[in-house]
């Protein structure tokens, strides 16, 4: 019988792991664990392995047992022995006349484009890592010894009363910390809501903007959701089509009120309260996406459409875009009907979300970095807007850009047939861009105005070295007046 041991010795500085196969004694199952170790590359020249005693010990064998099978090893050339430096594995750990199996070089890793302005991450070269880890540090200090446990899903009530004071303030969100439910994004909140046990806890079909994140689309068509376009226009989403009898019995409908994505413009006021009377109405639900609310340019911040309605709207909203998508973390701002079932659906304990990082959260939102740390970025982020704007406007002035007023990424309007070209175009130039057809919804129309040509660039995303080349790969890129005017 095979017999496992994994070694955690103090001066290995790594584990070690041999299986004994209990044939031939302890000192020979030894031996050839050890050689077949060394003989796969496993253990590489150099390595050094336990003291003789610690590895004895944690074998539970004797001492001399351990000793004698180095000592042999060592004859054999597999391991060498010098004083001071104890046992290590051998450079040249084969004797002469074998082959060793060498391992294969790794491939070289793909090159990734040198530009990049896909929409849909921050710059993560302006983490704040210093403010961060101030309030790690007091998060860690100060968090109770139950905080050790396992998690509560509706996630950790610092974090949810930071919440409610941060929402209320800065977005207009009406709710309390037990209406909070916390999650690790807007893709998990689908899941939860869309992809439970007995069909999730809302039902489809669902009404989406007919431009929106095909990984969304995706999500919810594997959860069995149908999802119906609502055409765009200037003003938005026409949510006046929703109930019409050519789109479908929708029971809920998915909106990036803020700032449609990826389009650009808020929602007008008038279809604001339209879609809060279809809900009241059809006893529907309004699924708030807020991606990135707290980057607002040229205009007043647009409040979100929960506050209308708390028991209309369910409000998502996380940290990708104002900190980094790499904390995972998010919430949902729930009508009060559905939060127990929501808690069902995550499980028993908090499974995604890290408890130290939602109380470094908290912590970062009260003590104030969360707000320094946006107002940093937001100016940061209209300059980069406004250089993209001043390029634009001196090497290729007859591309209109539209979705500048807030966010992190503008579209820049193609002429007819000329979103494919451009796109290749710029991959030729080593940058890395999404035409806008990417994000069309396939039920939706083609034709105008629900069809343009155009480019998603996403300003926030190259870091602040890199942001002068990326600029002029993009206006390389792009297709020369005279298409215009065609």
């Amino acid at each position: 019988m095979a017999e496992s041991w994994v070694n955690s010795a103090e001066r290995i500085g790594a584990d070690l792991h041999l299986e004994l196969s209990g044939q031939g004694g302890r000192r020979a199952a030894l031996i050839h664990a050890l050689r077949e170790a060394v003989r796969s590359g496993r253990l590489a020249p150099g390595t050094r392995l336990p003291p003789y005693r610690s590895l004895a010990a944690d074998l539970g064998v004797a001492r001399n047992t351990v000793a004698d099978a180095y000592a042999e090893l060592v004859a054999e050339g597999w391991l060498t022995a010098r004083q001071g430096s104890g046992t290590q594995v051998a450079e040249r750990a084969e004797p002469l006349g074998t082959h060793a199996r060498v391992p294969k070089k790794a491939p070289p890793r793909a090159h990734g484009p040198r530009h990049d302005l896909r929409q849909g991450t921050p710059d993560v070269s302006a983490f704040p890592r210093t403010a961060w880890l101030a309030s790690y540090r007091r998060a860690l200090q100060q968090a109770p010894n139950e905080a050790f446990g396992p998690g509560d899903p509706a996630g950790r009530r610092e974090l949810r009363e930071a919440l409610t004071e941060y929402l209320a303030r800065a977005r207009g969100v009406r709710t309390e910390p037990g209406r909070i439910v916390i999650c690790s994004g807007f893709a998990h909140a689908l899941r939860l809501l869309f992809g439970g046990s007995g069909g999730g806890v809302l039902q489809g079909p669902l009404a989406v903007e007919a431009y929106g994140l095909p990984f969304h689309r995706e999500l919810l068509a594997a959860a069995g959701v149908r999802t119906l376009p609502l055409p765009l226009d200037e003003h938005g989403a026409q949510v006046e089509k929703l109930g019409n009898e050519k789109l479908g019995r929708e029971r809920a409908v998915l909106l990036t009120p803020a700032h449609q994505f990826p389009t650009g413009g808020p929602l007008h006021p008038s279809r604001r309260a339209a879609v809060i009377d279809w809900a009241r109405a059809r006893g529907g639900v309004i699924l708030e996406d807020d991606y990135d609310g707290e980057f607002r340019y040229d205009r007043k911040p647009v409040g979100a459409v929960q506050g209308l309605d708390p028991e209309r709207v369910i409000h998502i909203g996380s940290v990708s875009k104002s900190l980094s998508p790499a904390l995972r973390l998010g919430w949902m701002v729930l009508p009060e009907r559905y939060v127990d079932a929501v808690l069902e659906a995550k499980g028993e304990r908090e499974a995604w979300a890290s408890v130290l990082d939602q109380l470094t959260l908290a912590d970062f939102i009260v003590s104030g970095s969360y707000d320094r740390h946006v107002r940093r970025m937001r100016q940061r982020y209209r300059t980069r807007r406004n250089r993209l704007v001043v390029a634009l406007a001196a090497h290729a002035p007859h591309i209109e850009v539209t979705g500048i007023a807030a966010g992190l990424h503008a579209v820049l309007r193609l002429p007819p047939g000329s979103e494919e070209a451009a796109v290749r175009a710029a991959h030729w130039q080593g940058l890395a861009l999404d035409g806008l057809d990417v994000f069309r919804h396939p039920e939706a129309p083609t034709s105008a105005p629900d069809g343009p040509d155009g480019l998603v660039v996403g300003y926030a995303t190259p870091p602040e070295h890199a942001y002068g080349a990326a600029l002029d790969a993009l206006c390389a890129a792009l297709p020369p007046g005279r298409l215009a005017e065609k």
